[in-house]
């Protein structure tokens, strides 16, 4: 927070408003474009463990699922060409996530969900009709373009929008799309799976342009946030929105530190130069270390091959797809969890809660998985009660998840961002994100060929790191207003030898806690 007497409000500043009905009706309806990302993430891994798919597009792995050529299940879906299908997508929105930060910032954030729904209606109706592999892959690079331009925009317009005593509630909403985008695609999976004729992964697949025209509806008829207004310089609208935003006519004191804060951000001209500045390392920092733990937690092992994952360590299809369907239900549950505690409990505790939850079932899994699979991975007929205590702890670990590094990933780092570099840096915390689900995708039935149960210890190793460096390098955000955000790196014990040096002169007082020089 900026320092006493600054713009922004000194220590403890509270600006006056109400979480209306019109910014939640706004929030739930932008926080759809979670949908997208969800659905995604859960239709892959059980449109992968439908035979009818594989006989298409990977005969080979059909020929390893059926016993034909391999008799290690835990090599029975390693195929490169597979794994290409499932990461491609990742990799095309690291790329959009980059382009989206122009596009955000100097258009707004609404265009950018635009762009991000219409890509993504776009590859889902190749998906859905495609016949060979190379349809595949370019229908998911398209999915792929339109989850970066939403990812980058969507926390952006949430944290935005909220009130600050309940921005972590109303920005976990895109979590919690994204969690009911995951359940829907595991049941439809589930369903689709049953029906004669071999062709209900087209349905699964094509089914990506329901929540694809959800964003794109979305984005026409959602307002700008007053922020996008004022860096845009429409002032007397953003004023106009931020009063309709917050319920209430006083709000000259906000509006009066927005201006500010977008002023000094106007003096930026290079906001990725800028981001390498030594006052802003604490925010680089967790821009990139929090995706990157988010996606070493594992838990894209569970969400995007849940049901080959299943099916490789000896359930059948249909229980493989059904337990994939529980996991779901398990991850939107949870997820609410953290919706109501966030801004009760504070990020901090729940990332640690969290963190030591994984651990421990990380821990367990590894253990049942090793004790009955061994090296080779052929445990014969794997008895109803051993694969019921699998499902448990698995379950377990996705709710450690859902209600800590799932959400808090995305809110967190879209939320300590001062406004000059806010576009720029949300476009850092999605591409190392996007970045490293592509490598962990890319490397997943690799890993689970050659590692086995090894796998889970490996990533149980990054969640015990994860766990320890939140607990010395992250300090509470909860409740602090989002221009207000600097004051709390200038108290961490670390981060305060990075920031509490700035030579803060005479200009504009910026949201961060520093200043610009109008006379630069």
């Amino acid at each position: 927070m900026p320092a006493a007497g600054g713009i922004g409000g000194g220590n403890g500043k509270e600006y006056p408003g109400n979480l209306t009905p019109f910014v939640t009706v706004t929030c739930v309806v932008a926080a759809m474009g979670g949908l997208i990302f969800g659905y995604d993430i859960g239709i892959s891994g059980g449109v992968t463990s439908m035979d009818p798919f594989l006989i298409k597009f990977f005969p080979s792995v059909y020929r390893r699922k059926q016993g034909e050529e391999s008799t290690n299940k835990y090599c029975q879906y390693d195929s490169p060409t597979l794994t290409i299908f499932t990461s491609s997508l990742y990799l095309a929105a690291l790329l959009s996530s980059l382009v989206a930060s122009t596009v955000t910032r100097k258009f707004g954030r609404k265009l950018s969900m635009l762009f991000g729904g219409v890509l993504f209606l776009v590859g889902a109706l190749i998906n859905g009709f495609a016949q060979n592999i190379w349809m595949l892959i370019v229908g998911r690079i398209l999915l792929g373009l339109g989850i970066g331009f939403a990812n980058q925009s969507v926390p952006l317009y949430l944290s935005e929008m909220a009130p600050y005593k309940y921005r972590g509630a109303l920005n976990i909403g895109f979590q919690m799309s994204i969690t009911f985008g995951i359940l829907i695609a595991n049941i439809l999976n589930y369903f689709f799976a049953k029906l004669k004729g071999g062709w209900g992964w087209r349905l699964s697949l094509g089914g990506a342009v329901v929540p694809a025209l959800v964003i794109t509806i979305g984005s026409l008829v959602l307002p700008d946030t007053p922020n996008s207004l004022i860096e845009r310089g429409n002032r007397e609208a953003a004023k106009a929105q931020l009063q309709r935003v917050r319920g209430v006519d006083d709000v000259e004191e906000e509006f009066n530190d927005l201006v500010a804060a977008s002023e000094a951000s106007m003096l930026v001209e290079h906001p990725w130069r800028n981001l390498l500045q030594r006052k802003y390392r604490p925010q680089l920092t967790m821009a990139i270390m929090i995706p990157f733990f988010q996606q070493f937690t594992g838990i894209n092992v569970i969400m995007f091959y849940a049901p080959v994952l299943f099916n490789s360590i000896g359930f059948k299809d249909d229980a493989s797809l059904m337990s994939a369907v529980i996991t779901g239900i398990v991850n939107v549950i949870a997820t609410s969890v953290s919706v109501y505690g966030v801004d009760k409990w504070g990020r901090r505790a729940l990332f640690l809660e969290g963190g030591t939850q994984m651990l421990i079932c990380q821990a367990v899994i590894a253990a049942a998985i090793g004790a009955k699979f061994g090296i080779n991975g052929n445990p014969g007929e794997l008895p109803k009660w051993y694969a019921a205590v699998v499902v448990i702890f698995i379950c377990t670990y996705v709710a450690g998840f859902a209600w800590s590094w799932g959400p808090l990933g995305w809110l967190v780092p879209s939320e300590i961002f001062p406004m000059e570099i806010r576009s720029a840096a949300q476009s850092i915390t999605v591409s190392v994100n996007m970045l490293f689900t592509f490598l962990v995708a890319q490397i997943f039935l690799l890993m689970l060929c050659h590692m086995k149960f090894g796998l889970f210890i490996f990533f149980g190793a990054f969640v015990f790191v994860m766990t320890v460096f939140i607990y010395f390098m992250l300090p509470e955000t909860k409740g602090i207003p989002i221009e207000e955000m600097g004051r709390v790196w200038r108290e961490h014990p670390y981060w305060s030898r990075f920031v509490e040096h700035e030579d803060y002169g005479n200009g504009v007082e910026m949201g961060n806690g520093t200043r610009a020089n109008k006379d630069i």
